[in-house]
């Protein structure tokens, strides 16, 4: 089978590729990648390089496919796991594999593997450790968006919460509670808000915070207060750029007793002190964000922490379970991760967006790995259309949808750009 993939084979070293992949084995599976989304941390392998953990030293000889997001479609199952997969499925797939120990992990590691590529073999480790993800619902997007989803539902269920003379820790955030989400406007962000409208624990108040004004409104767009109030939340965006005590101002909101839940969705010394300022008796702080900073620290009271039971977590990613949930709740319309989506693009553009994402931090870059199209935002789709009708008729499409891509944007796409 001929592929065409994005592949690394050093620092900032990313090169667009036709190659024959193998055979596959009894025990593998030829899988047509049709969408892959962007992640920060393929972006951190591709800058690193072979000194990313993940990334194999011998890459310049044996370079290998980078994304993780993806989603396609079954080709050829190999005869082990017949019983479990068909050709013309669509699927997902959980990358943190962690298997018998190892790091490895698909859109880092392998050679045949990754999500920039039009065509890859799933190794046989995927399978076993139930990380190949049938997916029954509209479209592609939203199941390569299931893995930045998973993330933000696993964190929802680290969060814990204990009772005075009890050393039980209660999992997930308050059902009924306060709720806010810190520098909350962005992708990840209006992920988190997206679920916590819709989750099986819903808060009674999320409060959202951030520093840009434009993505404040097209948040509050995307999720109108009036709709959050017919679910029982009070919803409230809030720009704290030029406030003098933002701890102050969101604590008055919850009426003085503080959050339950504080979600910190940036690597910024202010922004987890803001966090830990706010937190009520017995808070939760969930440091979300990633730094790349392995001295990042900030100030936190522990006096609050002896005496007002607050406490603090960190989540990384999330498991397999998450990603199902994530899936689940997508087939049935009770979430839409393309909130997190601005950008569209071909895999012609994949490299290029993978080592410039700092530059363009504005959402989800969202890429079609079996056409060719220049990487372009979504709110770019009406401008280009005055010279090409087919960004017309994806303007068209996305602007009768909130702005937001779609399952439609993404059937015209695919029948009508080039390949």
């Amino acid at each position: 089978m001929r592929t065409r993939a994005v592949r690394l084979y050093g620092k900032n070293d990313l090169r667009m590729e036709e190659f024959d992949l193998p055979e596959i084995k009894q025990d593998e599976i030829l899988v047509q990648v049709i969408s892959d989304s962007i992640c920060m941390s393929t972006y951190k392998a591709a800058i690193l390089g072979t000194e990313h953990k993940r990334v194999p030293k011998d890459a310049a000889e044996n370079p290998v496919i980078i994304g993780h997001e993806m989603a396609g479609n079954i080709v050829e199952v190999g005869a082990k796991w017949r019983d479990q997969f068909k050709p013309g499925q669509k699927f997902s797939m959980q990358p943190a594999l962690n298997y018998k120990g190892s790091m490895d992990s698909p859109g880092y590691s392998y050679r045949y593997c990754g999500g920039d590529a039009t065509y890859i073999i799933m190794p046989q480790e995927v399978m076993e450790l139930g990380c190949l993800l049938p997916y029954e619902g509209d479209g592609y997007y939203n199941a390569s968006l299931a893995e930045p989803m998973s993330c933000i539902i696993g964190a929802y269920h680290a969060s814990y919460h204990t009772s005075m003379g009890s050393y039980e820790h209660r999992m997930g955030i308050v059902e009924g509670g306060k709720l806010a989400i810190l520098a909350g406007a962005g992708p990840m962000g209006l992920g988190a808000v997206d679920y916590a409208l819709h989750c099986d624990r819903k808060p009674g108040m999320i409060v959202v915070s951030d520093v840009d004004e434009q993505r404040l409104k097209r948040a509050e767009v995307i999720f109108p207060a009036e709709e959050a109030k017919k679910l029982g939340i009070d919803l409230i965006f809030v720009n704290t750029r030029n406030m003098e005590d933002v701890p102050g101002y969101l604590r008055n909101l919850t009426g003085g007793t503080g959050f339950d839940d504080v979600f910190v969705y940036a690597p910024v010394k202010p922004v987890v002190e803001q966090g830990d300022r706010i937190l009520g008796r017995d808070g939760c702080l969930n440091f979300f964000a990633g730094p790349t900073d392995v001295n990042f620290s900030a100030l936190i009271n522990f006096y609050n922490v002896h005496y007002n039971s607050s406490h603090i977590v960190g989540t990384t990613g999330g498991n397999t379970n998450d990603m199902i949930e994530s899936l689940r709740m997508t087939e049935r319309n009770q979430i839409d991760p393309a909130v997190m989506v601005t950008h569209i693009g071909g895999l012609d553009s994949a490299a290029e967006a993978t080592l410039r994402l700092p530059e363009a931090p504005a959402g989800k870059k969202l890429i079609y790995t079996n056409i060719f199209m220049e990487l372009t935002a979504i709110d770019e789709f009406e401008e280009k259309g005055k010279t090409n009708p087919h960004f017309a008729k994806l303007a068209e499409i996305t602007k009768k949808n909130r702005g937001l891509w779609c399952a439609e944007a993404e059937k015209y796409l695919l029948e009508n750009w080039d390949k």
